[in-house]
């Protein structure tokens, strides 16, 4: 009994990491909100933003696999609280194009940090056949936040400060994580060998870890689309303005939310495989349904659909990958979180195509499309199911 109480007092403050990790979700109303600011952008411009704060998972992610092996995964974790701090506190300083995007860019870099040290500081307070189903706990906290966000942030507009507000208090959140992480001990596990660019590399000889890398970032670059284009869909077709269709982006990490909370229990019992190929094919229906639906009821039916078959994604593929190779631990968790760039890659795609076709239905088509590589990941999901997890 002492020792449950033990874990539950650690994996708190690791489990609010993920509600912090929820920040970058902030990325896709304020692409719409910087957009309405700046009247001299345009869809592709705006998009740009999310390149700015996603291209650093690319850079970063495997340089952050050696630092943490070197400084261990708390001490990682604390920096990363730390950067947010100072990328969340510049457009409070200082509010123009350029500085918002070195505000994402930091941003991105602290969110590299935090999201390649904490699942696998989640191995440190909890046992492996607990992993999967904490790490989509982990979501689901995640989705509380990124649900917050887009309420705030229409909340925020009535008031002096604007939009904005929600900068300082995102900030002054992320202090708050870094005491309380930092006032917490932790025993991590003994170090493997030294993580380097070569051996977390060579991970790609896994033709498994290979299509789980592809599935982090078209769940990433897609994750990101939805939440730039979804205000503007429903602007679109339902002409609303910006400060209620961005509420669209809550109802939609409301259903991450519910979905994460109802997986995290789900999967703590039974295996993911199933569990993954359902959700999948939801997600899918969901995105075939806003694309032909035009009433505003039927697009947030449709959204709400596409949040609970997304919300458990990325903590099976995560978890699938790290039993697979649970010595290289840091080392997959690095690789993975380089797939997170995809939210560089996706959004500044989508708005050429919107551009281009003056509509955001075409890149909801093209959301769609990318999709169907997740579709075609369910029989590697399966293959892997059935054989062992390790080689």
């Amino acid at each position: 009994m002492q020792q449950d109480k033990t874990i539950g007092f650690k994996i708190l403050p690791v489990m609010f990491g993920f509600f912090i990790m929820g920040f970058v979700d902030i990325i896709g109303i304020a692409i719409n909100y910087v957009k309405q600011d700046f009247l001299f952008l345009n869809d592709t411009l705006a998009n740009l933003l999310a390149m700015s704060c996603f291209f650093w998972f690319l850079v970063l992610s495997i340089p952050t696999g050696m630092l943490m092996n070197r400084i261990g995964r708390k001490k990682t974790v604390l920096l990363s609280f730390a950067m947010q701090v100072i990328a969340l506190a510049i457009p409070v300083v200082v509010y123009d194009f350029a500085w918002v995007m070195v505000a994402f860019a930091f941003l991105g870099m602290g969110n590299t940090l935090l999201q390649v040290a904490l699942n696998p500081l989640v191995t440190d307070v909890v046992s492996k056949e607990k992993l999967t189903g904490t790490l989509t706990l982990g979501q689901f906290v995640k989705a509380i936040c990124s649900l917050l966000g887009p309420i705030l942030t229409s909340w925020a507009t009535g008031l002096i400060f604007g939009w904005k507000l929600i900068f300082p208090i995102f900030a002054a959140t992320s202090f708050i994580a870094f005491i309380w992480l930092w006032l917490t001990p932790i025993q991590e596990q003994k170090k493997g060998e030294s993580v380097s660019l070569q051996r977390t590399l060579s991970l790609f000889k896994d033709n498994h870890i290979v299509a789980f890398f592809i599935g982090i970032l078209v769940l990433v670059g897609v994750d990101v689309g939805i939440n730039a284009t979804f205000p503007k869909l429903l602007m679109e077709k339902c002409a609303l303005p910006l400060n209620e269709a961005g509420l669209g982006n809550s109802v939609y990490f409301f259903a991450r939310t519910l979905g994460a909370l109802g997986g995290g229990i789900f999967l703590l019992k039974y295996a993911e495989t199933k569990f993954f190929r359902y959700s999948v094919l939801l997600a899918l229906i969901g995105l075939g349904g806003m694309l032909v639906t035009s009433s505003l009821w039927g697009i947030l039916a449709f959204v709400v659909i596409f949040g609970l078959g997304y919300a458990n994604l990325f903590a099976i593929i995560f978890s699938l990958s790290l039993k697979r190779m649970p010595d290289r631990a840091n080392e997959v968790s690095a690789l993975l979180i380089m797939g997170v760039s995809g939210g560089a890659l996706l959004p500044p795609l989508l708005g050429v195509v919107s551009d281009s076709f003056g509509t955001q239905t075409a890149a909801m088509i093209l959301i769609t499309l990318v999709w169907l590589y997740m579709v075609w990941l369910i029989r590697r999901v399966s293959n892997k199911q059935e054989k062992s997890l390790t080689n």
